[in-house]
């Protein structure tokens, strides 16, 4: 690379000596006043267009830089694999992920009287996807309630049993009041959830066994 850098930059300096001369005509006739040895010589340029002329700066015995400038090549990829999945990422320690019935009636009883609100998904759903960063966001200002997250396709059985038929899906349990809420909310109907939380995330004491989670007793094994 450095050769044809240097072959380019030196052919461009290849002019004729009758130019060079004419250069120097030029320029002595607006300096009249120069002496002699300041005047521009029509040998020099003559001499520096022979040298132009008859040698080719590309050839072997042609200049050429005594340090090669070195080449970089520098390659970044990111792959999808280097990032977590959508799904995966977690707004903080009060969003959990569930994989089993057994999980998710233990997350229930464990959370007495806190409000709870399970999100049912898919990773093919592409209305999950866009409503999910939303749903971090409002998980990190209300570090108060409980988010569970729900694969549907890993609990199909449980979410068979609970009547999830459209994605995504909310349901909201709190204590012993059991089940409060369920419905199917997309981006553009966020408000919903917002509405929810404001109407069941009050301070109150449940007391009794948890209610509204139908038959998933029997599912708890799977």
């Amino acid at each position: 690379m450095a050769d044809v850098i240097t072959k380019i930059s030196l052919n461009s300096l290849r002019v004729s000596s009758s130019i060079l001369a004419s250069f120097s005509s030029s320029f002595n006739s607006l300096q009249p006043n120069l002496p002699p040895q300041q005047r521009l010589s029509k040998r020099v340029f003559s001499a520096l267009s022979s040298v132009s002329t008859c040698h080719d700066f590309a050839s072997p015995v042609a200049f050429r830089p005594t340090k090669k400038i070195p080449s970089f090549e520098v390659c970044a990829r990111i792959t999808e694999t280097d990032q977590p999945k959508w799904w995966e990422r977690n707004a903080g320690p009060n969003m959990i992920d569930i994989h089993s019935t057994k999980e998710f009636l233990e997350a229930l009883s464990q959370a007495g009287d806190q409000l709870v609100i399970v999100e049912f998904y898919a990773t093919w759903c592409a209305s999950c996807r866009a409503l999910f960063p939303k749903l971090c966001r409002t998980a990190a200002e209300h570090p108060e309630i409980l988010f569970l997250k729900v694969n549907f396709d890993e609990n199909k059985p449980m979410c068979k049993t609970l009547n999830v038929k459209v994605l995504p899906n909310f349901h909201f349990y709190r204590g012993a009041d059991g089940q409060l809420e369920t419905f199917s909310c997309s981006l553009a109907k966020f408000q919903r959830i917002k509405d929810a939380i404001e109407l069941h995330n009050t301070a109150r004491c449940s007391i009794g066994p948890p209610k509204g989670v139908g038959d998933l007793i029997s599912l708890e094994s799977v």
